[in-house]
């Protein structure tokens, strides 16, 4: 459980699981410090990334307050600047949109995973526990968040407060959430590092046991044999724990097998009724695949529903036995296994199998079944074309093919709306303490998830213009049809600089740009500019005579934001929830 080692230390872990290291201080001059404050951007030739460097001209005036010294109300962020604090709700929906997995550029994992649960627990103290509940339970059903283990560790956190209402809120979600054995046990992981005794009070035994017996026979014989154990855990750990009482001779049977053993499970239930012989049926195939020669592995496969979980390692590089698996194989193993299949030569260009994966990633109805989240679906894409694995030593060979299916299903899996009809000007945070990583992923940084989620926004609105921007700003030639991989790396390509999050504010006064709606991608760590950004949105209001929105789209889960909370017209959202695209029509048309 290194997610809640990570970022808790809490005081009843072992001293030989505690993280005691500490961040790294970080100069309050921001991560630029060896970049001169007047460098030139120099223009892509080959790719064209920017018409010109748009350095704007120190126009301050005596009394305007820079970006180092504070507005009214605001709190000193990490890098040396000054923005307001989101509340508190805001914080936990970024937390559970993006969790704190290996932090951001300021702050570690450790302490941005404290600050995150602390917000968490003063939501329960203000009586909003329920509240929380419901957003848990909301981003988990509704596949807003790319990882379950930010939505589990906040489950639990609420499943062990003090709170009874919350509690009981908690412990009755516990289905919804934790939907797989891989989630039920990180869940009682989670429990068990928050809790100063066992952890095991009648309330999580209930809920536990509960988990079981809501499942059909054959269903839960799936789940115990496709995830048998995690993280330590096993399910006859959990059946001993809680006292799984089973409700039917099904749900029995299956308990049977896990504490027993197949022979006793067969001794015993064998014949008592069809459900019960189905599941007996499943289970025999199960074992008998242990150790069964290829040709019969892929007559389980196919006939009896087998998945790659269930085959013996030695038949994980043959190609027959990956398309067997490929024929029905979920869309959250597929895109994890993409790599797997090129690597063995599954996937070559032409192939039936490379069409077969094309039509599935092509399958809009299918991907929202499978709860595909953008995020999972933008690292499969950046992985994939890089032709190796982030871990290990796997190679393959990139078929172009599935690469643009990728790039396809990317923005199918955004809940669809109508275009506003509405003037955008899509800025894109490209400083340095943007390049820190988004949900633990080494291959997406905060820049390039920016680039992905305005070009959300770019394939539903015909009328927008992208920037770039630093200290400096930098017109982008990224267009809605482009490809979101050529997009992320002309991204990839502009210097970085220090924040100065009132550029695009600025620039679209200079060059009297008619913006309807300003969303501005950044991690909010402002700090490089002669005036606030909320301060430009306000004079480019009275100097164009356009009431002017902002929207701030939070690429990490740190508290702080540059709209300012009490103006109507600003608005804080989390970055990488798949109904982004919905809440900014909404804002833009004025239904929030």
């Amino acid at each position: 459980m290194e997610f809640l080692r990570g970022i808790l230390g809490l005081s009843n872990q072992p001293e030989e699981n505690r993280d005691d290291s500490e961040t790294e201080e970080v100069p309050t001059t921001g991560p630029d410090t060896a970049m001169a404050d007047e460098a030139e951007v120099e223009p892509d030739t080959d790719t064209a990334v920017a018409d010109e460097a748009e350095v704007e001209p120190d126009t301050a005036v005596a009394d305007e307050v820079p970006q180092s010294k504070p507005l009214p109300r605001q709190v000193p962020n990490s890098a040396g600047g000054f923005s307001w604090q989101v509340d508190d709700m805001k914080r936990l929906k970024r937390f559970l949109c993006l969790g704190s997995e290996k932090g951001t550029y300021y702050i570690g994992e450790k302490k941005l995973g404290k600050e995150n649960a602390e917000a968490i627990l003063r939501l329960i103290a203000a009586g909003r526990g329920q509240e929380v509940v419901g957003e848990i339970v909301t981003f988990s059903v509704e596949g807003r968040a790319a990882k379950q283990n930010p939505i589990i560790f906040a489950l639990a956190l609420c499943a062990r407060d003090k709170d009874v209402e919350t509690k009981r809120a908690a412990y009755a979600a516990l289905g919804r959430v934790c939907r797989i054995p891989t989630h039920l046990f990180t869940f009682i992981e989670f429990c068990e590092s928050l809790s100063v005794g066992t952890g095991w009070g009648r309330a999580h035994r209930t809920a536990v046991q509960q988990w079981y017996n809501s499942k059909t026979p054959k269903s839960l014989a799936m789940a115990v044999t496709k995830y048998r154990q995690r993280g330590g855990w096993s399910h006859l750990d959990v059946l001993r724990l809680a006292h799984v009482k089973p409700v039917n001779p099904g749900v029995a049977c299956v308990c049977k097998y896990i504490v027993k053993g197949m022979d006793e499970c067969r001794t015993e239930f064998a014949g008592q009724n069809a459900e019960i012989d189905e599941t007996l049926a499943f289970l025999e195939v199960v074992e008998a695949a242990k150790t069964a020669d290829k040709a019969t592995v892929i007559g389980f496969i196919r006939e009896n529903g087998l998945v790659r979980e269930h085959i013996p390692t030695n038949h994980l590089s043959s190609q027959h036995v990956w398309a067997a698996l490929l024929e029905k194989m979920p869309m959250t193993a597929m895109i994890r296994n993409l790599g797997k299949m090129s690597a063995i030569g599954l996937l070559k260009p032409l192939s039936s199998h490379a069409a077969l994966v094309c039509q599935k990633l092509g399958d809009e109805n299918l991907l929202h079944r499978a709860r595909i989240h953008p995020f999972n679906v933008l690292v499969a894409l950046k992985t994939y074309e890089s032709g190796r694995g982030e871990k290990g030593k796997l190679t393959w060979q990139v078929n172009q093919s599935v690469v643009s299916a990728l790039d396809a299903a990317f923005y199918m899996t955004f809940k669809f709306v109508e275009p506003t009809g509405k003037r955008f000007l899509l800025a894109i945070d490209v400083s340095g303490s943007m390049c820190s990583p988004i949900m633990g992923s080494n291959s997406v940084t905060c820049r390039v998830g920016s680039a992905a989620m305005a070009m959300v926004t770019a394939r539903t609105e015909s009328n927008y213009h992208m920037v770039g921007f630093s200290q400096q700003l930098v017109p982008l030639k990224i267009h809605g049809r482009m490809a979101l991989a050529e997009a992320v790396k002309t991204i990839d390509r502009i210097p970085m600089g220090g924040t100065d999050c009132a550029q695009p504010m600025i620039y679209a006064q200079r060059k009297k740009l008619e913006v309807d709606v300003f969303i501005v991608y950044t991690d909010s760590e402002t700090w490089a500019g002669k005036v606030h950004p909320s301060k430009a949105l306000k004079q480019y209001r009275e100097a164009m005579g356009i009431d002017a929105k902002l929207i701030v789209c939070g690429m990490a889960s740190n508290s702080f934001t540059i709209a300012d909370p009490e103006d109507a017209g600003m608005l804080d959202m989390a970055g990488f929830d798949s109904a982004a695209p919905e809440v900014i029509r909404s804002f833009a048309t004025g239904e929030i």
